[in-house]
């Protein structure tokens, strides 16, 4: 997908495609590689803001079922 970048104001602007489902107000910081390509990575959110503390923050079993057997640990 192409994309070009329009003049607003003084500063040159990038849309951000629908079907990307970037929510407006999201920051980025930006950076530019040595062959010109740009990279734009989610800034850092702040750990006192949203309501990320409210979900369930357990770890999943990371097993995926399978078990451990008193015979593998025996001597």
């Amino acid at each position: 997908m192409k994309v070009k970048t329009r003049l607003v104001g003084h500063s040159k602007t990038l849309t951000i495609p629908k079907e990307y489902s970037v929510p407006v107000g999201t920051e980025f910081d930006v950076s530019q590689n040595a062959d010109g390509s740009l990279l734009f990575k989610p800034a850092d959110r702040n750990p006192f803001e949203g309501d990320w503390y409210h979900k369930d923050l357990r770890q999943t079993d990371i097993t995926l079922g399978s078990e451990v057997l008193d015979s593998e640990w025996a001597q």
